[in-house]
């Protein structure tokens, strides 16, 4: 997807970049609305499953972000952080964030770089983490993870009903 980004980048002299790496067969480009037009139909010729628009207000993960980036920055210098009392990773690093820096600068970067969410669960797996809870009204994360990794144990709290059995079974 790098490859196709870079060529109608390159055709169309606009921005189009990796945005999303969600879980193999689901990456999601972002960039000016001439380029994704260019790239939707070069992507279905390429073997695109499906290929389509998101209804999305920012070209969100790319550097189009960047015009934000300073005022971002400083809101999040101006948020008291405490380094983490659980390993958090990071999804552009795909990595451990281990102190209060390292997430302030992980958000920051959020703007403007590709969400890495296949490595992150890739790490989280090889060090160890068999059980993803999901928290929220759907079960998204927990659909990519299966897609990532079957193995892995997924488990989707939804409402408060559910959070309450969970919690009662793993007191």
């Amino acid at each position: 997807m790098r490859d196709l980004c870079a060529q109608v980048s390159q055709q169309t002299g606009k921005t189009l970049v990796l945005a999303n790496d969600n879980c193999p067969g689901q990456l999601v480009i972002s960039g000016d609305k001439e380029a994704l037009d260019a790239a939707i139909p070069l992507a279905a010729e390429r073997g695109a499953k499906r290929a389509m628009p998101l209804t999305v207000s920012v070209a969100s993960h790319s550097p189009l972000m960047e015009a934000i980036t300073a005022d971002f920055r400083a809101v999040l210098d101006n948020t008291p952080f405490n380094a983490p009392a659980v390993p958090v990773i990071g999804n552009v690093q795909a990595a451990p964030l281990t102190s209060a820096a390292a997430i302030r600068t992980e958000l920051g970067d959020q703007l403007t770089s590709t969400v890495r969410w296949t490595e992150s669960v890739q790490y989280m797996r090889a060090h160890g983490i068999e059980q993803f809870i999901e928290l929220g009204p759907k079960d998204v994360l927990n659909g990519l993870i299966k897609r990532i990794d079957r193995a892995a144990e997924r488990v989707t709290l939804n409402n408060a009903e559910s959070v309450k059995t969970f919690l009662a079974a793993h007191s």
